[in-house]
């Protein structure tokens, strides 16, 4: 029922923003997903990502024959466009294999296993999905929100020492090396998703169920959330308000070289093309998951999400696509998240509600402080800066501790009984 429920939301969802993009003049996430079954897809990485996730629930011979038949579609389709000269993507064979197993699962499937290939079919397409959602999304907010409020998170983040600005001049210095490998982990972020996820996901088909909590249901809740957010709080991020790329809309050309002064920040208006997707900032969110998730796995496992993190934390400040603001605000919006789905998958319990009802709690203070109370954060940089970080540590900790304590304890070992000596 709750897999039902969950497809029929988000069908709901999809028609919606479907219709909000079309009444801009744009196509939707269904229009933009069913061109991608015939013209070359916007990521190809990412679609054979949602295939992997979605062979989780074949036996290893089947995942092998998928694979190769959206390897071999795709060479097909390669070779079409190489042809017509048309432009040149993979991917479509991995989107292929996906809708396939569907059929299979509706005509030829039956009981548990018809109900499991439904479910990881779902789970792949709900990925790609969510990457067509968010560009409608992105579309709605520069159309709807004309005034962006960079210049008071702007304000705010001097209490941080302007870190956006720092990060800026350090990924400068590095040069196009530097520059190219941030850019690829920020792009492809979805991808380091799905690795830790498929570690997560490795038994159900031996199994035949899901676990309870994964890391892929916290990712598409925060894709979910987020955009919310986005619509209450518009920012477009330093790099346009603060930089070249606003052109003349920017308040001046100040990234990354000169940090803003502190004066009284205003709503500015702004053009009707720049995302206002900064706030908070959802790639950290993100990242943020894939650290936490990454935890369990081995020990290269838990490596590669300590440097996506890391990696996706320069990216976000170094592009200039956020604010240190941001930043803090999203690692507190990712614990929140994924303590509430954990909770809500074990049973609320008095520490579970306390620990979401905190981290709300302080999220909200963080949205309220940057709006409110700028000038004060930028003139007391040594009380703000300080406060915002233990209030987001405390977040941190509380997770870390309230999660301890979810832990199934240990059962100690039974002391052996005495035996009688043989004679």
């Amino acid at each position: 029922m709750l897999w039902t429920a969950a497809g029929v939301v988000t069908l709901a969802f999809l028609i919606a923003l479907e219709m909000a993009a079309r009444h801009y003049g744009m196509p939707g996430p269904i229009t933009n997903q069913a061109r991608e079954v015939i013209f070359a897809p916007k990521s190809g990485p990412l679609l054979y990502a949602s295939m992997a996730l979605m062979m989780v629930v074949l036996p290893w011979r089947q995942r092998f024959i998928a694979a190769g038949a959206a390897v071999g579609i795709d060479v097909v389709f390669f070779l079409v466009r190489w042809v017509v000269d048309a432009k040149m993507m993979f991917g479509n064979g991995a989107l292929w294999v996906i809708i396939g197993c569907a059929v299979v699962a509706v005509t030829r499937r039956t009981g548990p296993e018809r109900v499991l290939l439904l479910k990881g079919v779902g789970l792949g397409l709900l990925l790609v999905a969510g990457r067509k959602t968010g560009d409608a999304w992105l579309l709605i907010t520069s159309k709807t929100r004309p005034q962006v409020l960079d210049q008071y998170v702007a304000t705010a983040d001097h209490a941080l020492g302007n870190p956006s600005w720092v990060a800026g001049r350090i990924v400068d210095a590095t040069g196009a090396v530097g520059a190219h490998v941030l850019d690829y982990v920020y792009i492809q972020l979805a991808v380091a998703a799905v690795v830790v996820a498929l570690y997560q996901l490795r038994n159900v088909a031996t199994e035949g169920r899901f676990p309870g909590h994964h890391l892929v249901r916290t990712f598409l809740v925060i894709g979910l959330l987020g955009p919310g957010i986005y619509m209450i709080y518009p920012v477009v991020g330093p790099i346009f308000a603060y930089g070249a790329d606003g052109g003349h809309w920017a308040v001046a050309n100040l990234w990354p070289n000169t940090p803003p002064s502190v004066v009284t920040p205003q709503h500015m208006p702004f053009n009707e093309i720049t995302p206002r997707n900064c706030m908070p900032s959802l790639h950290t969110a993100w990242a943020t998951t894939i650290f936490i998730h990454s935890r369990r796995g081995p020990r290269a496992l838990r490596y590669a999400g300590v440097f996506w993190l890391i990696a996706t934390l320069g990216a976000t400040l170094g592009f200039g696509y956020h604010y240190g603001a941001d930043i803090v605000a999203g690692v507190v919006f990712a614990y929140t998240i994924d303590a509430a789905l954990r909770a809500y998958d074990r049973g609320w319990d008095r520490a579970g509600i306390q620990l979401v009802a905190y981290g709300t709690v302080v999220f909200v203070a963080f949205l309220l402080s940057y709006r409110y109370l700028p000038m004060e954060m930028a003139r007391y940089p040594w009380l703000f800066g300080p406060l915002l970080i233990v209030a987001m540590s405390s977040v941190v900790y509380g997770y870390l501790r309230t999660a301890r304590g979810w832990e199934p304890k240990a059962v100690p070992a039974k002391p052996l009984e005495p035996q009688p000596e043989l004679v």
